[in-house]
């Protein structure tokens, strides 16, 4: 462990990280406020959006704070390899759903993949524990929720 203390002037990363929260609350607000759904029970479906905004505001301007703060440690260099690991597996969730493959094995994927890129080596056992966890999500949000969840040739088998 290093105990290397940044110096004096703004910390970029924590700028930009700060910046792209901004960014990304002003987006989920705008969204939020663009919804025409309404509720007659008081609390609509804009509710969360505006939880979530103000939630994203804290934290960008919490990492202004940050960014200017001196005597704090530096940060350890990122792991690229994990990086690529988890982006893979966030990357193949996305296309197997979009191509129409289904939950349960873009689930399984994605376990694999963050289980590797934190260090785990049984990819095979880790992509089992995904597809069993998520069969089970599927079936809990499809049969006893009534929610409906992306399927593919795996989850018409059980519906």
């Amino acid at each position: 462990m290093m105990n290397e203390t940044r110096k004096a002037g703004a910390d970029k990363p924590a700028l930009i990280v700060g910046v792209l929260l901004l960014i990304a609350a002003a987006l989920v607000g705008y969204d939020a406020s663009q919804q025409t759904i309404t509720s007659n029970y008081g609390v609509g479906p804009t509710a969360v959006p505006y939880v979530v905004t103000a939630g994203l505001v804290i934290l960008g301007l919490s990492h202004f704070v940050v960014a200017f703060r001196e005597g704090l440690p530096v940060p350890e260099q990122a792991d690229n390899n994990a990086l690529l690991w988890i982006a893979g597996g966030l990357t193949f969730l996305v296309a197997w759903i979009a191509v129409g493959g289904g939950f349960t094995i873009a689930i399984a994927a994605i376990f694999a993949c963050t289980a590797r890129g934190m260090g785990r080596r049984a990819f095979l056992v880790d992509a089992a524990i995904g597809f069993a966890l998520g069969l089970i999500i599927y079936l809990v949000f499809a049969k006893v929720l009534t929610l409906i969840l992306p399927s593919g040739p795996l989850e018409r088998l059980f519906l």
